[in-house]
Formats: C-alpha cells, sequence, structure tokens
C-alpha cells in the first residue's frame, strides 16, 4: 500500500518541490497542501501518514523565523495536527519547518510554554553551505547512514537554544538526533536536530532534499548512488 505524505504549503515556502519529489522518489504518494485548505476542512490531515513542513520564508518570518506558521498550527487546526502526533504518525520540520515545529511546542512535548527557539546565528549573517554532521543511526530516521554524514544548511535563525533544564532533559532523553561537528550557528550543545519524547516527529536544520544524489555534492560524483538526503527520506516512507 502507497503510503500518502502531505506538505505543507503557507505563503513563503519554497522547498515543497524538493520536498515532494524526495517524499516521491522514496516511494510515498505525496501531496502539497495550502495550509488554508486545511483550516477550511477541504482536507484532512486523518488521510495522510506523513507530514512535512518544509523549508523556506513563511510568512516573510514576521515575528521571527516560522513564528506565524506556528500560530496558525496551533489555533485553526490545533487538534487534528495533535491527533496527528499522537496516532504516531510521522512529521519532519525542515529548517523553518524545524523553527514552526519548536514554536508549536511539540518538543520535548506539546504545551503550552514556549522554553526552545531557534534565534539568529552568532555570526549575524545567513549561512549558506555544507556542514558536517553526526547522527544518531540508532533512530529510524537515520537507519543505514554513516554515523558522519554532511547536508547543506541555508538559514539566519539556525541557532537551537533554550532554558538549561530543558536541554538537559532532551539531552537525557535521548531526542538530540542530530548535531554539527562544525557548529555553524552557534547552537547550544551544537544541535541540528531533535525528535519528540514518543520519537516521531523530527526536526533539523539541514535540507536533506537538496542532497538527494551522489552528484549534488560538490567533492564527490556517485550519480548511481543514494546520498544522505534520499537515505533519510526512504526511512521516512518505510517507517510511516
Amino acid at each position: 500500500m502507497v503510503k500518502k505524505a502531505i506538505v505543507l504549503k503557507a505563503p513563503g515556502t519554497n522547498n515543497d518541490c524538493e520536498t515532494r519529489f524526495a517524499l516521491k522518489r522514496a516511494g510515498a504518494q505525496p501531496s502539497i497542501v495550502h495550509i488554508n485548505r486545511i483550516a477550511s476542512g477541504e482536507v484532512k490531515l486523518d488521510d495522510f501518514a506523513i507530514m512535512a513542513i518544509p523549508g523556506g520564508f513563511s510568512y516573510g518570518d514576521e515575528l521571527g523565523g516560522g513564528k506565524v506558521f506556528s500560530l496558525f498550527l496551533k489555533h485553526r487546526f490545533k487538534e487534528s495536527f495533535e491527533k496527528f502526533i499522537k496516532k504516531g504518525k510521522l512529521v519532519v520540520g525542515i529548517c523553518n519547518g524545524f523553527q514552526v515545529l519548536v514554536k508549536t511546542n511539540v518538543f520535548p512535548e506539546l504545551g503550552s510554554l514556549q522554553r526552545l527557539s531557534l534565534t539568529s546565528n552568532d555570526c549575524g549573517t545567513f549561512v549558506c553551505r555544507w556542514t558536517e554532521l553526526e547522527v544518531d543511526t540508532g533512530k529510524f530516521w537515520f537507519s543505514g547512514l554513516d554515523r558522519r554524514i554532511k547536508l547543506p544548511i541555508a538559514h539566519a535563525e539556525g541557532k537551537f537554544s533554550g532554558d538549561k533544564d530543558i536541554l538537559e532533559n532532551i539531552s537525557g532523553q535521548g531526542q538530540i538526533a542530530v548535531k554539527y561537528l562544525d557548529n555553524p550557528n552557534g547552537s547550544c550543545m551544537d544541535i541540528a536536530g531533535i525528535v519528540n519524547r514518543q520519537g516521531n516527529v523530527l526536526g533539523l536544520m539541514p535540507h536533506p532534499e537538496r542532497y538527494l544524489f551522489g552528484y549534488q555534492y560538490p567533492e564527490l560524483f556517485r550519480e548511481k548512488q543514494d546520498a544522505w538526503g534520499m537515505k533519510i527520506y526512504r526511512n521516512i516512507v518505510k517507517n510511516a
């Protein structure tokens, strides 16, 4: 049975087509759906097994990266969004999508108080380059990958931060899924990606949808081999 995936679209998202392509190539049946169609009831989240919130600059990043999009999720279809997660269905938020998830308080759990954030890079500028990462291969999202991988990043607000006790808590709970080895933005504890306690929600700043083929990496040419980003998407579809 083909697994259906929804790629949420809002004004300003710009990685929706790449994300849909990656999910389709991984074996899913993906659809790009504007969030207004969910809010109106035209499209039901229950019909999907996978949700992806792609990168971009949703709503022009007014009030901060992903903030307006997160308010839409929390107030226009909060019940169906929380139900989707609690059912164990898979959610991945990439870059701006990670910012959205953090600001909906999905991490470390659904709640009302935001104690984590993604803020401006320490360098004070937009960063667009490849970065070296360490992934937790014990988590299904990264099963079969090398422990050290490289993916591209492109963000101005990628510094992961939060209250000391909550950072220690997510670390102790094994929720840190991806770490920078060359921390490009000053993230606390070198965090590049985390999962929720249930393990079915992943937020990460790097862009796996931008590294699906070996030839996309500037120092390597392996046209016939799936790249690390493609392997991540195959894991998502396999485990949905």
